[in-house]
């Protein structure tokens, strides 16, 4: 198994590049490497991830029974042949009796262990085998029709049956085993499910058992519960009513404050020991991605959400999203272990990116004002029944909430919008930013152990809900008397009853983020800042007025979150389909996390179209012979906009079905799509494709690009398909795939740098400087604009091609692609076909010939650079 494996079990014939990719992932895995895996998209890298993983996992857990086999025989065999020998030393120290009985003892005793593990190795795949077969014949009772159902309840009753111990006895009996696992992560639930649909292709999922986890916004079947909107409510709500289930046996919490005997509180009905084990045993018996579960709680009435955590220990294959693994707190209370297993991260091009955002937090005046007065007014509520102890932290908390309010300039007790703040912004290192606050003589580590064990945060949250607008306030103090506060609520009322029902809805809305806790955010903070004062900035940022101002912890090092896990696992695989450039994110993450060149092994591959099939171009001039120059300075001149717009008119004309238009940023997207609109050309654009836009809310991207499929699919003689504006690092840049028609042509106008004034991008770009090595002509800082910028371009352009019959032409509109740094940046699969073009009229030829043949084949030349055709509209 050392030298990696000839073949693996795969749905179809597959390509050479993906065996490679497997015999490469196989090795990677049986050494314990950390592996980059680029796999372009539309290649089956996730199929290929899912089949050499789990062909690996496979061969390890039989080379794992074959071991303790051959260990249990000759334990046997020793133990049979054993005739004590005497010696000297013995003999001077301890009669030979003892000598003997000792060693006899020790060689019994490691064959009675190596018999009880393998004993529960054959107890464990005997109880998930009968797992499948139960849960195969109960779909197969499902799918028989109603004369056959005599003849299936016969068949019923021969099937083992099972026999779970129940959920409160602690750990059960396949849960005890520690078997290496491989756990997949991906960014967004979404991508989740295509990655678990790929499992229930492959040939394993009739013998894999697969559990899929995800918060209890995702998970929840409890209507009541669902209804609360916000991952923070439903998570307290959730709570509370396990709380509720076990009741409390204590007179006094953690904070030392007696309960009161009152009414039956309500328990979530969801949530029965038998119902969750019963559901347990069916999502290990099929592959299921979140929608599948959650239908499956339904029909089941049982939580989704707690039913997975109890299949994680005998789960092979746990699919997770990245911050549930990434992020320790998480991770712990999701009950996910690390130690010893295999991390496949798939989709981690940004993974550096996530890693900080996870790490970071931010709070406005107006949370901290409105934290502050909560917690006062519960510390005055309680202070008869707090433990001393308890009551002196959370004068704490409340101090180093009041050191926050006076670095932005304000004060507590006030109405946070009425309070002014000088504008501008400041960065701080993190022990200069507690000396400012005057809060550095505070142990916040103290602090953090005190939140943990608490949960501070949730009963604050259970406070609030219980007291919002019983005339207790609860938000920022006023110094409102008595009486106006009995008529506050009669005037509230009063108010709505003139509102139209689209303004009480907001009203309602905006009453239920005021009465919401922000402590769970005022604790994410007090956490951000234990990090290592070089390895975070705080960045205070005042806007004008306390409630608008904020403080914010921008982490700088994501490599000392990550390297934990790299750390504790037996391998990490980090694939994508573009991780280039390579280098640097080995420098970012992997060596500054203390893993060595030795222990990293890099893949590569091709794309599995022909070269033919794609058409990449930089084009550095437009029709009218107007240079391309996005930047800054000259993208928003009105002769550059025009010039635009002729470039797309010529590439509507001879492109059939879908353009895909990719503009640097939402406000560009806007000005230029303006100007269009006042100068005609939009119009003109109109009257060749129907013309879509990208919007602004998540819930209508799905209606927009169904619209945009019907639009291409169906045929119009005035109209040749559609044309879809959309902006990189937005809603259909990722995750989104525009396959055959829908995208073949994909256009890139300008580059999508970001914003270098940002006070967090230059100062991640200062601490890059410090701690990488320079190489290469440019500074680190300077590498991380750049390798931003084609990151976000290589994620756009890629969506247009999808599997190995697909055909699309890619056009670079900006004469700064054609420097050869910036091209070396591509991915190789496009880097190699890409061609740049001083003038307009040979790039425009070579799409025209793409297109009016209808697919490319190995016949076709593209080199006709004598024809031209110029601002064809």
């Amino acid at each position: 198994m050392e030298n990696g494996r000839a073949q693996f079990p795969f749905p179809y014939q597959p390509y050479d590049i993906q065996e490679q990719f497997m015999q490469a992932l196989y090795s990677a895995l049986d050494q314990g490497k950390v592996g980059i895996f680029e796999s372009p998209t539309g290649t089956g890298k996730s199929l290929s991830l899912i089949c050499g993983a789990l062909s690996w996992l496979s061969d390890h857990e039989e080379k794992r029974r074959q071991e303790a086999a051959a260990l249990l025989q000759e334990g046997e065999a020793a133990l049979s042949t054993f005739t004590p020998q005497p010696s000297a030393s013995s003999s001077s120290a301890e009669p030979d009796w003892i000598t003997d009985f000792v060693q006899k003892k020790a060689e019994r005793d490691l064959v009675s262990k190596l018999k009880e593990e393998e004993l529960k190795r054959k107890k464990r795949d005997e109880r998930l085998e009968m797992i499948r077969n139960n849960v195969q014949l109960k779909y197969a009772m499902k799918r028989k029709s109603s004369e056959d159902d005599e003849a299936f309840k016969l068949l019923q009753l021969r099937a083992p049956p099972i026999n779970c111990p129940p959920i409160s006895s602690g750990v059960t009996d396949i849960g005890m085993m520690t078997w290496l696992k491989n756990m997949s992560l991906s960014r967004t639930h979404s991508q989740l499910a295509q990655f678990v649909h790929e499992v229930q292709k492959s040939p394993f999922s009739k013998d894999i058992s697969v559990v899929t986890l995800g918060s209890r916004q995702n998970l929840c079947v409890n209507e009541e519960v669902r209804r609360l909107g916000s991952i923070q409510r439903i998570n307290d709500r959730c709570m509370e009513m396990q709380k509720n289930k076990h009741g409390e046996k204590k007179q006094h919490d953690e904070e030392g404050v007696k309960r009161k005997r009152g009414p039956a509180k309500t328990v979530c009905p969801f949530n029965k020991a038998s119902a969750l084990q019963k559901m347990r045993d069916d999502l290990l018996g099929t592959v299921q991605d979140i929608e599948q579960l959650v239908k499956l709680g339904r029909e089941t009435h049982s939580c989704p959400y707690y039913a997975t955590r109890l299949a994680i220990p005998p789960a092979q294959l746990v699919v997770l999203p990245y911050q549930m693994l990434l992020h320790e707190a998480t991770r712990r209370a999701a009950g996910v272990q690390l130690k010893g297993q295999v991390v496949i991260i798939d989709e981690a091009h940004n993974l550096s990116d996530t890693l900080s955002c996870i790490h970071s937090a931010e709070l406005t005046g107006a949370q901290l004002c409105r934290t502050h007065s909560q917690l006062s007014q519960y510390a005055d509520r309680y202070k008869s029944r707090l433990k001393a102890k308890n009551l002196m932290y959370i004068k704490q908390i409340l101090f180093v909430i009041e050191g926050l309010v006076r670095v932005l300039g304000g004060k507590v007790g006030q109405n946070p919008q009425s309070q002014t703040t000088q504008t501008g912004t400041e960065m701080l290192t993190i022990n200069n930013f507690l000396f400012k606050a005057q809060i550095d003589n505070i142990n916040l580590f103290k602090l953090q152990r005190y939140f943990e064990k608490s949960m501070i945060s949730r009963k604050l949250g259970g406070f609030v809900e219980k007291y919002a607008g019983s005339g207790v306030s609860l938000h920022v103090q006023s110094g409102s008397n008595k009486e106006n506060r009995r008529t506050e609520g009669l005037n509230r009322y009063l108010q709505t009853l003139q509102m139209s029902p689209a303004d009480q809805q907001g009203s309602v809305e905006a009453e239920k983020v005021l009465s919401a806790s922000p402590m769970m955010q005022v604790e994410g903070f007090f956490m951000a800042l234990t990090n290592s004062n070089t390895d975070g900035r705080v960045v205070v940022h005042r806007q004008g007025t306390l409630s608008e101002s904020s403080v914010k912890f921008l982490l700088l090092n994501p490599a000392v979150h990550f390297a934990q896990v790299l750390k504790e696992c037996r391998a990490v695989i980090i694939a994508g389909g573009t991780m280039q450039p390579v280098s640097d994110f080995k420098q970012e993450l992997l060596f500054s996390a203390g893993v060595g060149e030795e222990r990293i092994t890099e893949f590569s591959c091709g794309h599995v179209i022909p070269p033919e099939n794609i058409l990449p171009l930089v084009l550095c001039s437009g029709p009218s012979g107007q240079e391309l120059d996005f930047t800054f300075q000259n993208r928003d001149s009105p002769r550059m906009m025009d010039e635009t717009g002729r470039i797309l008119s010529n590439i509507c004309n001879v492109v059939p079905g879908g353009v895909v238009c990719f503009f640097p940023s939402y406000e560009y997207s806007r000005r230029i799509i303006s100007h269009w609109e006042a100068s005609g050309a939009l119009t003109r654009l109109a009257n060749k494709k129907k013309i879509f836009q990208e919007p602004k809310k998540a819930n209508q991207v799905e209606q927009v690009l169904s619209e945009f499929s019907r639009c291409i699919q169906v045929d119009s003689s005035s109209l040749t398909g559609a044309l879809l504006f959309s902006v990189v690092g937005g809603k259909m840049s990722e995750g989104i795939n525009f396959s055959d028609d829908l995208g073949r042509c994909v256009v890139m106008v300008g580059m999508p740098y970001p914003n270098i004034k940002s006070p967090e991008l230059q100062e991640k770009m200062s601490y890059l400087d410090k701690h990488l090595p320079h190489g290469g002509g440019r500074s680190p800082g300077q590498a991380l604009i750049e390798n931003l910028c084609m990151k976000a371009v290589n994620q756009s352009i890629g969506r247009a091609i999808r599997h190995r019959g697909d055909y699309s032409s890619m056009v670079l509109c900006d004469r700064r692609y054609a420097r050869p740094a910036t091209l070396s940046k591509l991915p190789t699969w496009i880097k190699d076909r890409t061609s740049t073009h001083a003038s307009f009229g040979p790039a425009f030829a070579a799409i025209g010939v793409l297109f009016y043949l209808g697919k490319p084949t190995n016949a076709v030349k593209n080199d006709i650079s004598g024809i031209y055709f110029y601002n064809i509209e």
